[in-house]
């Protein structure tokens, strides 16, 4: 008998549980469909310039591959939660990171070593790159296909799993 209960109780919350999850999956996607940068121009932008490690970089450099460009912030909560997740996409896949209005190039390197992180970034001291890119929340990602179209735009937390198969499929 008690353990029917409990059965019972288990089964009730599984489901709540559940729902619940899914309820936050789909509010966050709308969440991040409305707060989507508009970007008119759907191609990958021309952008050369240099890394914080002096290395150049260049758009051109991946024309019919497709790439990660991952905006975000030091002083960002969300950003510095998803950063492990950017990291382990930058082992595998064409990943540029841009770091907006987050010091200078030494305290950049100063926050990537503190942390572990090694993907390639953009200093965006000014924020101009994040302007181009109609950018108003960290951290956005913008993924491009092999055709260098943009394929999915993202606002705000997104996990590992979740990109790598938008990345794959941009891949496609």
């Amino acid at each position: 008998m008690l353990s029917d209960i409990w059965q019972k109780r288990l089964k009730h919350w599984s489901k709540e549980i559940i729902s619940m999850a899914l309820m936050i999956f789909i509010l966050s996607n709308a969440i991040s469909f409305f707060r989507s940068p508009d970007i008119k121009d759907k191609n990958l932008p021309d952008i050369s310039t240099f890394l914080i490690n002096k290395e150049l970089f260049s758009t051109a450099d991946y024309k019919d591959e497709a790439v990660l460009i991952h905006f975000w912030a030091t002083w960002c909560p969300t950003c510095k939660l998803e950063a492990s997740n950017i990291q382990s996409l930058s082992e595998d896949y064409n990943v540029i990171t841009i770091a907006v209005k987050s010091g200078s190039d030494a305290q950049l390197k100063s926050y990537l070593k503190e942390h572990e992180l090694n993907f390639k970034v953009i200093n965006d001291k000014e924020g101009i790159l994040s302007k181009q890119f109609s950018v108003q929340a960290y951290p956005t990602s913008f993924i491009y296909d092999k055709h260098n179209r943009l394929s999915f735009s993202e606002v705000g937390y997104t996990s590992t799993w979740g990109l790598r198969l938008r990345i794959w499929w941009a891949q496609r």
